[in-house]
């Protein structure tokens, strides 16, 4: 789920300022897996540190992923399922680093709150390690990884 909408601007965030985000006067953005939409609240190009909300149609699919390190999520609206479970409104769930699933929103689509410590990498059926823009994650996170 690991998420960079509009980052084109963005700065490392390196300042002792508070950063203050109005979550409802954003737009929602698509990613590149259908039925899934996001809000980014915070991120740092540097390290790939991000926290945004996630959108999920009815059984919209986060393909195989793995969190490089520990990824958490709270449940807003709906459900989220993968092979372990289901977090529902009002669940936290988070994962270790190494964790590797696919999941998907259930039946009521869901809304959650998704905090990474550095951008999933997704498995392509083709071989390849991505992340969530389809970029090649070693090349553009290996080095965020080993800071």
């Amino acid at each position: 789920m690991n998420l960079k909408p509009n980052t084109q601007d963005a700065k490392p965030v390196d300042d002792n300022r508070s950063h203050h985000v109005r979550p409802q006067d954003l737009p929602w953005e698509k990613m590149r897996f259908p039925g899934c939409q996001t809000k980014t609240l915070l991120f740092d190009p540097k390290s790939g540190l991000a926290t945004v909300l996630i959108k999920m149609e009815p059984g919209a699919t986060l393909p195989d992923h793995e969190h490089v390190l520990i990824e958490q999520t709270y449940v807003l609206e709906g459900s989220l399922l993968c092979g372990e479970g289901e977090c529902k409104a009002g669940d936290f769930v988070w994962r270790p680093p190494g964790s590797r699933h696919e999941a998907w929103a259930g039946a009521q689509g869901g809304v959650m709150l998704a905090m990474f410590q550095i951008p999933n990498r997704f498995y392509e059926n083709d071989g390849r390690e991505t992340d969530a823009f389809g970029q090649d994650w070693d090349k553009a996170w290996g080095k965020a990884l080993f800071r």
